[in-house]
């Protein structure tokens, strides 16, 4: 089970660049710094036993979004991501949101990433 972090207006900033002429395959090396300074962090808040759960740790890039992803339980055996992070009252596990910590901790460096980008983008637009 993977935990997103949406960026609001991500989409109407797509559309509305795209109608400017921006080439919207620039946002994936910028997808890809985001969520990799997230990952570092949620590799160093993760809940650890054995280390399973950090092991899994991973991201997901496309030009639209990017990710960071835990568990899987075909390959590796950690079906209990989703409960760890978000908790399970009923079985007594107490949440601990160690990725949506870490992209709350990051977030002053990653949204300074693309708000830099952003503003390469829209020079480059002006005046057409």
């Amino acid at each position: 089970m993977g935990v997103q972090i949406q960026v609001k207006g991500a989409t109407e900033l797509q559309r509305t660049l795209r109608q400017a002429g921006a080439d919207l395959d620039e946002l994936k090396p910028v997808n890809e710094k985001a969520v990799n300074i997230v990952l570092a962090r949620a590799r160093q808040i993760a809940p650890v036993r054995s280390g399973a759960l950090r092991d899994t740790l991973r991201i997901g890039v496309t030009k639209r979004a990017g990710v960071v992803r835990a568990g899987n339980n075909r390959k590796t055996g950690v079906p209990y991501a989703g409960p760890i992070h978000w908790g399970w009252p009923k079985r007594g596990i107490a949440a601990n949101p160690f990725m949506t910590d870490a992209a709350h901790d990051t977030e002053p460096q990653w949204s300074q990433l693309y708000e830099r980008h952003v503003e390469r983008m829209l020079d480059r637009v002006k005046g057409t």
